[in-house]
């Protein structure tokens, strides 16, 4: 995936832990342990205002773009015209 979660950097560094992040957003822990760790797909954005709240953060502070990684498909002009 090209957007990359640095929510466990940004808990790292404010000395806050994920069981308190998870109970003042109001999700249960095993599902905000997916969003520190990466492994989700999608996150609403009621739950990114409620984290970048507790934070006192922007959204760029716990989301991070990066290419995709070789061999990926990508989507060039090139490969839309063959």
């Amino acid at each position: 995936m090209a957007i990359i979660l640095r929510l466990d950097r940004v808990l790292a560094d404010r000395k806050m832990l994920v069981s308190d992040l998870a109970n003042y957003v109001g999700i249960s822990l095993a599902n905000m342990s997916n969003l520190k760790t990466g492994k989700v797909k999608a996150i609403r954005f009621s739950t990114l205002n409620e984290i970048c709240k507790y934070l006192q953060c922007q959204p760029g502070d716990i989301l991070e773009y990066s290419a995709d990684p070789a061999g990926s498909r990508s989507h060039s002009s090139e490969e839309e015209s063959v």
